[in-house]
């Protein structure tokens, strides 16, 4: 019984080392994105904002994908780092690293504070608790012009990253290598995280609470943890977006944010990481392409997609993928590969 045990724990072991490595698609796939700004900088500006956007998709994939904690508020999240982010810069501490990372924990901060009321219900419950978070930060910002500018918005100036790269739109390549190198950064974290035994054990709290707390896993401080991270992550995105355009509106709280999010989210797919970051390139990209011919009606072609994604089925584009790359990565977290 003993040895049996042992090859298990010896099997999975192996297992979870092979999902660690990265294969030689992800890393083609990486390397694409700078591999972009520098040969075309004309649309430097079009993949900083796919790069960004992908990042905050990946937020709410770790809340919704990963730990099943819906979400239609997460634009607070967003909303806080973008400007934490600016109103540093524009009292002086106008180090992109630094205003990046007190973004980053101050979000954080925020969703561990407001998990436990995310918590405390049903779906239903989570989306409107998270849609009046959102609405009570926006009239928060509104209401205390002194500090966000208010509906005029706050403009700053960020300083060069390593007192070398500006990252205002005379520097847009730079601004966009450097969203490139956060979200590379952020993503490979959240690979660690959710391939470890923390996030194993988020898995199984999303797939069966009752199951979980059976085994000893104490679901709740998982979900308030892995909400925690998903906020930190969403306030990088929003400090990402203050420091390359160098400036905040309130819109940044608006409800169109969380819902293109999850939209961006629903069309890649969540509970495998690259679900956000693929949505984000095609919500993008076609929003581009399209307004480009009808800039009245490209919602209406959006909207047409996700209807047809959700009519055939996210299942057989899913397993159509996976069978052309043939890479078991592209299934989701306790799937076979096909």
């Amino acid at each position: 019984m003993s040895a049996f045990a042992s090859d298990e724990a010896a099997r999975v072991s192996r297992h979870l080392l092979r999902r660690r490595r990265w294969r030689p698609l992800e890393i083609a796939a990486w390397l694409a994105p700078p591999a972009l700004i520098l040969i075309f900088p004309s649309r430097a500006l079009l993949i900083n904002e796919i790069l960004i956007l992908g990042l905050f998709a990946l937020s709410l994939d770790l809340a919704l994908g990963f730990g099943g904690l819906v979400s239609l508020g997460h634009a607070a999240f967003l909303g806080i780092g973008a400007y934490t982010a600016g109103i540093l810069a524009s009292r002086g501490v106008n180090d992109p690293l630094l205003g990046l990372l007190i973004a980053s924990a101050l979000a954080g901060l925020a969703g561990l504070v407001t998990a436990p009321l995310v918590l405390r219900g049903a779906d239903l419950t989570r989306l409107m608790v998270t849609l009046g978070v959102s609405l009570l930060l926006g009239e928060l910002a509104n209401r205390n012009a002194w500090i966000t500018g208010g509906a005029d918005g706050l403009d700053f100036t960020v300083g060069r990253l390593f007192g070398v790269f500006a990252l205002d739109f005379t520097g847009r390549r730079a601004a966009a290598l450097y969203s490139f190198v956060v979200l590379f950064v952020l993503f490979a974290l959240a690979r660690r995280v959710m391939r470890s035994s923390f996030g194993q054990s988020v898995q199984a709290v999303r797939q069966s609470r009752l199951r979980a707390g059976a085994l000893g896993v104490p679901a709740n401080r998982r979900l308030i943890a892995i909400y925690g991270l998903a906020a930190a992550y969403a306030g990088a995105a929003g400090a990402l977006i203050a420091e390359t355009t160098q400036i905040v509106s309130l819109d940044i709280f608006d409800f169109h944010r969380s819902a293109d999010v999850l939209l961006m989210l629903i069309i890649g797919g969540p509970g495998y990481l690259y679900g956000g970051l693929i949505g984000a390139a095609i919500f993008v990209g076609l929003r581009d392409l399209i307004s480009g011919a009808t800039p009245e009606y490209w919602e209406f072609w959006i909207g047409l997609l996700l209807v047809a994604l959700v009519s055939v089925g996210r299942e057989r584009v899913e397993a159509a993928l996976a069978r052309f790359a043939r890479r078991p990565y592209l299934t989701r977290p306790g799937e076979a590969a096909p």
